[in-house]
């Protein structure tokens, strides 16, 4: 094992809110400044631990991708650019509401549940009330906390949060995060259907063909990773590679060693897409050099079709675009120019317009039956300003379709006058 797994593996089981440094973890495992740093970096990105200003870097338990909606303590003092006051040892605990203190003490305490945040100003009956019942405290405006409370929030471990921003700012800013941790989630990404490493569906470069044979009559698959003893990726065995070769050769003389890769926070229509470009049907997932697993092309796109059959209820400006664009029954899309697609001018903006083209083609290959699709190029004809409150017509025409490939002229009119011309080069997956 080499030396920063042990470091990863020693901060993996140390409890949560311990405190770590570079010099403490080089003189407990007896290593260089240099190699802690480098693991403590790693921990850093696979969310084992996180550096908070003027605290430091503590662990912490990264949150389930189901839950990835809820963050720390520890993050909200980043939000908020605040300094903490006291109870550092509950940085790690999640947040589980917060809540605006504008009301009296009485009526406020029946909101106020154990996990909650509260946020107020220079109250400082409401600041131990808040801590009492369990609920880390957030002060706004830069307002002095008393030297009592500050010593109850390290009895308690509720973190004691000082922001110099006002109440209504750091909501707002708390909440942002919040809603975009949700959006986060709402994405595929290839982890949610990653088949592990340790499944045990993997060979190592020195296993003869007689173990791809045994691999393959216990999960009916035929193609494989390939990884050295120290678990990095070192290629890939399909059956087409072994077909008549010898048993006892070794996996490595016929493996594929040119590969492609992904990691497991990337988001699965990407994967699935450098699945197509290369023409690949399994794709191994890498992080930090080591194999994790692999993604599967029946599996990506059978998370992508169910994907596409629920509705999305997220609030981008992608989404604002498109729910003004309605399929006419003549079988052309039209959308009118609301001042939110209009910039400084008063004419449609580059982007908007550049999106509902987009949209327009994304439509009209699900029509045709692909489950997703990705531009590779686009031109843009404007031959019109486009003001504000125009009916805009686009007409798509969908011609040299192939497998994996396919292109789109989109023709768009206002008025049966023609005002503007795109022809979309994209890539396709299919149902």
């Amino acid at each position: 094992m080499k030396k920063y797994e042990q470091i990863l593996n020693y901060l993996t089981e140390i409890p949560n809110g311990t405190k770590v440094s570079v010099r403490g973890i080089a003189k407990i495992l007896q290593v260089s400044e240099g190699t802690a740093y480098y693991a403590i970096k790693l921990a850093e990105n696979k969310g084992i631990v996180a550096t908070i200003p003027r605290i430091g870097t503590i662990r912490m338990v990264r949150s389930k991708r189901e839950h990835s909606e809820q963050i720390s303590f520890a993050e909200v003092v980043n939000i908020v650019r605040g300094q903490v006051l006291g109870g550092k040892e509950g940085l790690h605990k999640t947040l589980g509401k917060f809540l605006i203190g504008a009301m009296e003490i009485e009526a406020m305490m029946g909101y106020i549940h154990n996990g909650d945040l509260l946020i107020v100003g220079n109250r400082h009956d409401a600041h131990e009330k808040a801590l009492q019942a369990g609920a880390a405290v957030l002060v706004t405006g830069g307002f002095t906390v008393k030297e009592d409370i500050k010593k109850l929030a390290d009895q308690l471990k509720l973190p004691l949060i000082l922001s110099e921003f006002d109440t209504f700012t750091v909501a707002k800013m708390i909440n942002r995060v919040l809603y975009d941790q949700q959006m986060k989630r709402d994405i595929l990404l290839v982890e949610d259907v990653l088949e592990r490493v340790e499944e045990g569906k993997y060979l190592f470069t020195n296993d003869t063909i007689s173990k791809w044979h045994q691999i393959n009559i216990d999960s009916k698959l035929t193609r494989f990773p390939v990884v050295n003893e120290e678990m990095q990726l070192q290629g890939i065995v399909t059956s087409s590679d072994i077909l008549g070769e010898p048993f006892e050769l070794e996996i490595e003389e016929v493996m594929t060693k040119k590969l492609v890769t992904t990691s497991s926070n990337v988001s699965l229509s990407s994967a699935a897409h450098i699945m197509v470009r290369e023409g690949v049907e399994i794709l191994p997932v890498v992080d930090y050099k080591d194999l994790v697993g692999v993604i599967r092309k029946e599996a990506v796109n059978r998370a992508l079709q169910l994907k596409q059959m629920q509705p999305d209820s997220r609030n981008t400006f992608g989404n604002d675009f498109d729910s003004g664009l309605l399929l006419m029954k003549d079988h052309y899309f039209e959308i009118e120019v609301v001042p939110q697609l209009a910039n400084y001018q008063g004419v449609i903006s580059y982007g908007a317009f550049t999106s509902i083209l987009a949209e327009v083609a994304n439509r009209t290959f699900q029509s045709l039956k692909y489950t997703d699709f990705m531009i590779e190029s686009i031109t843009i004809f404007f031959l019109k300003n486009i003001p504000m409150n125009t009916i805009l017509e686009f007409y798509p025409n969908v011609f040299d379709i192939q497998s994996s490939h396919g292109k789109i002229d989109i023709v768009v009119k206002s008025d049966e006058e023609i005002v503007g011309k795109a022809l979309l080069s994209c890539q396709l997956i299919s149902t």
